[in-house]
């Protein structure tokens, strides 16, 4: 063992021996809320049929290396641009791997609003980029003229920005948006993981913006573990992108499912209304409580504040059966929890356990 970490300490770069590893807590025996998942299952019916579908996939064949069937389909639901081509991903975390590592020149850097998804940051010194977080106004909003402030001073060869934004669910002003992607030297993305519940895009804008791209997950309509992310732009970025993806990244079960979603879509927007139904509910229900301070929410889930309580709410929820993430930082999400929309006996489940503890 002596001689492993040794050889670490000599053979590993540092960024990655400080790197923590993304925590994912034992959930088993509680209410799931939180990771942002659709809590709906599929419908039986559904479940069934799509069982059937699997049985027509060769498993002993590769899959298609570029999924150009399924792409097809994507193309027409996510409205995609006549110009603009698409690279899919296992999920929306390979498809920042492959951004960052094709753009990781010695010195780059990879810049966004802070808070906000934190793979960007993970990923980016992972691959030796630097990472600049500029920090959102108090309420949350985007402070534009000191991004791009940050734009002119640090030069950033890519820009994420999640739209709406996670952990603190709120849709950035467009005009603040479009600035942003006016004003960038390189590369922006514009994240957006929870667009079936905000009901924006900036799909429409791929062809104004050649320094554009557009990523879509479909975590968050029911298909988490699918791990399907797609990457909307111009043909000559995600050709570069190509060369650095590796071969059959997206199996062949997962391509005839997501074709077999997409032929069922109307079920998962049924899901999503509910969702954005509870989420008002939610909101509200959370505002009514003495001692905390909830914001308003364009995605799945809310974030809220527990002042100086955050730990002990987020021990006492789970105790009483409730997973909830914890975000207190100390900084601008000093305590707070944030919590995900979920069926209305959870969300019921987790408000009594919650008033219980207040």
């Amino acid at each position: 063992m002596n001689d492993a970490r040794e050889l670490i300490q000599r053979l590993v770069r540092p960024e990655i021996r400080a790197l923590g590893r993304y925590h994912v807590p034992d959930a088993r025996g509680l209410i799931k809320l939180d990771a942002m998942e659709n809590p709906y299952p599929w419908p039986e019916s559904l479940e069934r049929a799509w069982l059937e579908r699997l049985r027509t996939v060769e498993l002993n064949r590769y899959p298609d290396p570029r999924a150009e069937e399924l792409k097809a389909r994507l193309r027409q639901a996510l409205a995609v641009p006549p110009g603009a081509e698409l690279l899919l991903g296992n999920g929306s975390d390979e498809l920042i791997q492959l951004i960052l590592l094709a753009l990781a020149r010695p010195g780059a850097t990879a810049m966004a609003p802070v808070p906000t998804f934190v793979m960007y940051r993970q990923i980016a010194l992972a691959v030796g980029m630097e990472f600049a977080g500029v920090p959102l106004a108090a309420d949350f909003a985007l402070d534009r003229e000191g991004f791009l402030a940050a734009l002119a001073s640090r030069r950033p060869a890519v820009v994420f920005v999640s739209w709406p934004n996670n952990p603190t669910g709120n849709l950035f002003e467009r005009v603040d948006v479009e600035a942003v992607i006016a004003a960038a030297p390189g590369l922006v993305v514009l994240d957006e993981a929870y667009h079936a519940f905000a009901g924006a895009t900036f799909m429409d804008r791929l062809a104004v913006h050649p320094n554009l791209l557009v990523m879509r997950t479909f975590s968050k309509q029911g298909m988490a573990g699918l791990r399907l992310g797609v990457l909307a732009g111009a043909p000559a970025w995600l050709d570069v992108l190509e060369r650095v993806r590796l071969p059959y990244n997206i199996n062949s079960l997962t391509q005839a499912s997501a074709a077999f979603a997409l032929e069922h879509a109307h079920a998962f927007s049924a899901q999503c209304r509910a969702i954005v139904a509870e989420r008002a509910r939610l909101h509200e229900a959370l505002a009514r409580l003495p001692g905390v301070d909830v914001w308003p929410s364009r995605t799945n889930f809310l974030l809220f504040r527990v002042s100086g309580r955050a730990g002990e709410v987020h021990a006492g929820l789970r105790a009483a059966g409730v997973l909830v993430k914890n975000l207190d930082d100390g900084g601008a999400l000093a305590g707070c929890l944030r919590v995900t929309v979920g069926t209305p006996s959870e969300n019921d489940a987790f408000l009594t356990a919650l008033a219980g503890l207040l």
